[in-house]
Order: C-alpha cells, then structure tokens, then sequence
C-alpha cells in the first residue's frame, strides 16, 4: 500500500542507507520524501567526520536526485512552528536537542509524518511520528 509524503529524518536516512528493512519499505512506498535542509547539513557533517565521505555523498548525491526527493528549506513560518514547539516543549519539561526541533517544525509546517528511529520526535505533540524500529 503506497504511503503519502513522509519527512526524511536523518536517522531514517541512515537507516535506510544500511539496508534497515522498515526504513527501505517505508521509503519506497512514499508518495515523497522531503528532506528537510538540517538534516541534510546534519548528514553533510556526519559524512566529512566518517571515513567514507566520498561513498556516503555519493550514495546521497543518487538519493537527491530521485524525482520523488526534495530538499526543503526552512521559512519565516518554520519559524513559527519552531517557536511553537520550543514553548510546549519547556511547558512540558521536554528539552530535545535543536536540531530535531527544525526538522519537528518542518515537518509541522507541512502536515506530514517524520519517518525517523529518534524517540526524541514522540515529545513533540504537534507531529506525527512514523517510527522505525532499530
């Protein structure tokens, strides 16, 4: 059964790069797969800190460039939902770390489920959370 847009996290990524079998299924029954601009950064830095960043650009570069992928970008209203989040988030006592709080916003922003195996997203009451196992 085909799945709408998801939101790429950068664990789901890596996941899926490692041939993890619910993030590949996931991944190639999705409508879309928007990759949200700090993880890609996230995924740029990890790869340069490896020992196989040519491999690891090159397998993303391959990813990039599938008419279903998009990076996006964040707004003035990513903004918002990032300000939105960070509010309940100290309400609740539930501190995660900024950079999911981005991508959170994101994908708030745009109304679709973050694939990801970070349990830090299940803090975040304004998303949806399609989870993969590790």
């Amino acid at each position: 059964m085909a799945l709408g847009p998801l939101i790429v996290d950068t664990s789901a990524y890596s996941w899926a790069a490692r041939n993890n079998p619910t993030a590949v299924d996931r991944m190639r029954r999705a409508q879309a797969l928007l990759l949200p601009s700090i993880a890609l950064g996230e995924l740029l830095a990890g790869f340069t800190n490896g020992n196989r960043e040519a491999q690891n650009r090159a397998l993303l570069h391959e990813f990039l460039a599938s008419p279903r992928v998009r990076v996006v970008p964040t707004t003035a209203e990513t903004a918002e939902r990032y300000r939105a989040i960070v509010v309940t988030l100290r309400r609740q006592s539930t501190p995660i770390p900024t950079n999911d709080i981005w991508i959170a916003a994101v994908a708030m922003e745009a109304g679709v489920p973050v694939l990801t195996s970070d349990d830090d997203f299940n803090r975040v009451p304004q998303i949806i959370v399609d989870w993969i196992p590790s």
